[in-house]
């Protein structure tokens, strides 16, 4: 097999790029000298363009084959950034930079397509046309959609898109191929419960945001055991809890941060509008303000108080005010709302905004609430 044999030759050069990269490791979008190496390569191989700046510092290489580059255009994809974790691997080609690695493997991922790049400029032995994309911020910051806004695929024509990760345990020479998703989407979230700090020895004088994080965390974990079914797979874990500096003090905020790994779309978005529907009665339970943000889709959710924490007045409009800004971010932000939840809230737009204006009264009280309670317990 020529191909294999060929590769081999160099396989010592694409041991030493990876390496290099290994060594040198950059975050999301700022791989500048990834990416500068990475084009410097593919013009030393003779590709027929180079092309930088794609998705602000992504690299694309295209390479005509032996007809010309006539036919159809296939995209092969690879990744160049790293994580922000610090490296204590001992190993001779450990990254020189603190707090970064190349701990998913990127590195490797772009040492091999510079390799494919290489033996496909060097034979040309196919007709169409190749385009190698080297992408950054895949761990977080969405650089393949950035990629495509600026316009990868009307540019350069690209019919299909291959890519691959690599799987340690996986033995050498091996392929793991699968119907469907095989890599997982990734969502963030980030939760922070403010409550009402105070003395450990007199809780009854606080609202303690430690035990509605505990609750939560529990409560969260029944989104995948209790509501997804086991076929389709999901995984959300919390990672992070921030909370306190003392010992004998209950805190006022506590914030929580987590992952949500999916291969279904719909197993996505459900997960998504169970973790507002538990929030929003953890909110109501507690007495704690909440305030969800998913990283993934840049939405913000607030539920600043509980109706039991603040009681008349100024402070029970301007709480109805604020439950006005939940509704209006949960549709518009999320995007996983019923249509018909959204027409509701148009039909009594002029009441809100009456309620925010101070002209609140006990109907349109009762219309609001009516209307949190319907996202509450939608079943979406």
């Amino acid at each position: 097999m020529p191909i294999i044999n060929r590769v081999a030759e160099f396989q010592r050069e694409i041991a030493e790029w990876r390496q290099d990269f290994h060594r040198n490791p950059e975050l999301q979008y700022d791989v500048q000298r990834t990416a500068g190496r990475v084009a410097e390569l593919l013009r030393d191989f003779g590709v027929d363009e180079v092309v930088t700046g794609i998705g602000r510092s992504g690299v694309v290489g295209v390479i005509k084959g032996r007809n010309g580059g006539a036919g159809r255009v296939i995209g092969l994809r690879a990744d160049m950034d790293a994580l922000p974790i610090t490296e204590r691997t001992g190993k001779p080609y450990a990254s020189t930079v603190g707090g970064k690695m190349h701990a998913c493997g990127h590195d490797g991922h772009s040492a091999m397509l510079l390799g494919a790049a290489r033996y496909l400029a060097e034979t040309r032995n196919f007709e169409g046309t190749a385009i190698v994309i080297f992408q950054p911020a895949e761990e977080g910051g969405a650089g393949a959609r950035a990629m495509l806004q600026d316009g990868l695929v009307d540019r350069f024509k690209i019919e299909e898109f291959y890519g691959l990760h690599n799987l340690p345990g996986l033995p050498a020479g091996q392929f793991g191929i699968r119907e469907g998703g095989i890599m997982a989407a990734t969502d963030e979230f980030q939760i922070t419960i403010e409550g009402k700090g105070g003395h450990a020895a007199l809780p009854h004088n606080t609202i303690d945001p430690v035990i509605v994080a505990a609750q939560l965390i529990l409560a969260l974990q029944t989104i995948v055991s209790r509501n997804v079914d086991p076929m389709r797979e999901a995984v959300l874990s919390v990672t992070m809890l921030e909370a306190g500096t003392a010992f004998n003090v209950i805190p006022r905020v506590v914030k929580l941060t987590g992952t949500v790994r999916t291969l279904d779309e719909t197993v996505r978005k459900f997960q998504s509008n169970r973790r507002v529907n538990l929030l929003l009665g953890n909110w109501k339970a507690a007495g704690v303000g909440i305030t969800l943000h998913a990283a993934s889709n840049a939405a913000a959710l607030d539920f600043p108080w509980s109706p039991g924490d603040l009681l008349q007045g100024e402070d029970r409009i301007h709480r109805i005010g604020q439950k006005k800004k939940v509704v209006i971010h949960y549709l518009t932000a999320l995007g996983t709302i019923e249509e018909k939840l959204v027409r509701i809230l148009r039909k009594k737009s002029d009441i809100l905004d009456a309620v925010l204006n101070g002209e609140e009264d006990a109907q349109s009280f009762n219309i609001f609430e009516d209307l949190l309670e319907i996202i509450r317990t939608e079943k979406l």
